[in-house]
C-alpha cells in the first residue's frame, strides 16, 4: 500500500510555503510561479493554516476585498489538517474528502515537510492500479 512518504520521494523536496502577515496578491503570486493550488500558512515558522485559490476566490474576490491589502491569516483555512508522512494513501483520500479539501500539508516531527494534493493522490492510485493490471496480465499470460 502507497504511503504519503512515497509521494514526497516522486514529488521532490521543494516546498513553498507563504507568511501569515503577506498580502493576498504575493502567495497568488507564488502560487501562479510555482503552478501549485495552495500553500502552507507559517507564523514564526509555525503552520498555522493552508491558503488556496478556492480561498482566494471565496474570500477576496466574492466579497470585494484587495488582494494587495488583504493578510493571508485573513482568509486561510484553519485549523490546519495535516497527515504524517507514514499516512496511506487511501486514509488521505478518506479525509480529502470526507473535509472537502484539496491540499494537505505533511507534518513530520512538528516541521512541515511537505504538501500533498488530491493530484497528487489520484496519480499515485492509477500508477499503483497500472501495476497491478500489468502483473496480473502476466500472471494470465503465463
Amino acid at each position: 500500500m502507497l504511503r504519503v512518504t512515497h509521494l514526497l520521494a516522486s514529488k521532490g523536496k521543494d516546498l513553498w510555503s507563504v507568511d501569515a502577515e503577506q498580502p493576498v496578491l504575493e502567495a497568488i503570486q507564488i502560487m501562479a510561479d510555482r503552478r501549485v493550488g495552495a500553500l502552507p500558512v507559517m507564523r514564526a515558522g509555525e503552520l498555522v493554516g493552508v491558503v488556496s485559490e478556492r480561498d482566494y476566490a471565496r474570500k477576496v474576490i466574492l466579497l470585494g476585498r484587495s488582494s494587495a491589502e488583504t493578510a493571508v491569516w485573513q482568509i486561510m483555512s484553519s485549523p490546519v489538517i495535516t497527515v504524517g508522512p507514514g499516512e496511506t494513501v487511501r486514509h488521505c483520500m478518506e479525509i480529502m474528502t470526507e473535509r472537502r479539501i484539496r491540499h494537505l500539508p505533511v507534518v513530520e516531527g512538528g516541521a512541515t515537510v511537505g504538501m500533498i494534493s488530491i493530484g497528487d493522490l489520484v496519480r499515485a492510485v492509477i500508477e499503483e492500479q497500472k501495476e497491478t493490471i500489468e502483473q496480473l496480465e502476466k500472471f494470465i499470460a503465463g
